[in-house]
C-alpha cells in the first residue's frame, strides 16, 4: 500500500489491549446470559416437580389403592401383612395382600399374592428408593399381556413402578396415632399410604426423614362398615387401643428392630 506521496505505508490494526479488553468484555456478556439460563432453567424445573411429584405420588396410591379394594373386595379368605423398616436410612416399607382358597381337602392354597415394597436403588445416580410390585397367582391379571411372557419372565415377578421414593410408609390407623405393624391374618379396618420425592434430612437417630409438608398421605378404607378415627379419642378409647396395639402388635414400635426390606429379584 502507498500514501499519497508515494511512499509505502501500512493499515492501523488492533492493538493487544483492545483484544484483551474485547474478549474480557464478551465474557462477562456471556457469564450474565448463561446465568439468566440457568436461574431460569431451575425454575423450571421447580414447576416440574411441583406438578409431576404429586401426579406420580397419585398414580401409585391409586393403584395400592385399587389392588387393596379388588383384592379384599373378593371374598373374606384374605390375610394383609404391612411391616416398615429403613434401607440406607430410608423410611420404607412391605405391604403383602394374599388371597386363600381352600381345597376339597380342605387344604389352603395361595389363590392371588400381591406385594408393594420399596428397596434402596443402587443403580441410580440420585440417592432413592425404588417402588416395586409383584403379582403371583393361579390366573392371569392381564390376559392380553401375561399370555405373551416368557417363561424365564416368571422368574422376576417384582416389577419397579416409579424411582426417586425418599420416604414410603404404610400404616394402619388406631386411634389419633397410627401402627406401623400388621402380621395378619384379619385384615385392618383401613391403611395409610404416605411417599415422598422431596430431599431427605438425617435426623438424631443417623435415619433420613422428609418434613412432614413434603410427605404425600392416602388413607384407604378397608372395612367400609367401621368407621376409622380421623380426631381425638377419648383417655378410655386410647388406652383399649394401646392394649389392642400391644396384644397384636407386640411391644415396641417396631422400628428400630426391623431389618432393611430388599427386593430378592427385580425384573
Amino acid at each position: 500500500m502507498k500514501t499519497a506521496n508515494g511512499q509505502p505505508g501500512f493499515r492501523r490494526g488492533y492493538s493487544l489491549g483492545e483484544m484483551l479488553a474485547a474478549l474480557v468484555i464478551g465474557a462477562m456478556v456471556l457469564t450474565a446470559i448463561l446465568g439468566v439460563y440457568g436461574q431460569a432453567n431451575r425454575a423450571a424445573e421447580a414447576v416440574l416437580d411441583k406438578i409431576e411429584t404429586p401426579a406420580l405420588a397419585t398414580e401409585v396410591l391409586q393403584r395400592i389403592a385399587a389392588d387393596l379394594d379388588r383384592t379384599l373386595g373378593a371374598d373374606d379368605n384374605v390375610t394383609v401383612q404391612i411391616r416398615n423398616g429403613f434401607d440406607n436410612g430410608l423410611v420404607t416399607a412391605e405391604l403383602v395382600v394374599r388371597r386363600i382358597l381352600k381345597d376339597a381337602e380342605n387344604k389352603e392354597q395361595t389363590l392371588e399374592e400381591i406385594i408393594w415394597r420399596g428397596a434402596y436403588d443402587h443403580q441410580s445416580a440420585v440417592p432413592g428408593l425404588a417402588i416395586y410390585r409383584s403379582r403371583t397367582g393361579v390366573g392371569f391379571e392381564d390376559k392380553l399381556l401375561d399370555a405373551r411372557r416368557e417363561n424365564w419372565e416368571s422368574d422376576y415377578s417384582f416389577v419397579p413402578l416409579c424411582g426417586g421414593v425418599t420416604y414410603f410408609r404404610i400404616e394402619v390407623p388406631r386411634g389419633d396415632g397410627a401402627v406401623d405393624r400388621w402380621p395378619g391374618p384379619a385384615p385392618p379396618p383401613g391403611v395409610r399410604v404416605t411417599l415422598s420425592f422431596a430431599r431427605p434430612y438425617e435426623t438424631v437417630r443417623g435415619t433420613l426423614d422428609v418434613l412432614d409438608e413434603e410427605k404425600i398421605s392416602r388413607t384407604i378404607a378397608i372395612d367400609r362398615i367401621r368407621a376409622i378415627r380421623f380426631g381425638p379419642a377419648s383417655p378410655d378409647a386410647d388406652a383399649a387401643n394401646a392394649g389392642d396395639t400391644q396384644a397384636e402388635q407386640g411391644s415396641g414400635d417396631g422400628r428400630g428392630d426391623v431389618q432393611p426390606i430388599l427386593p430378592t429379584r427385580v425384573r
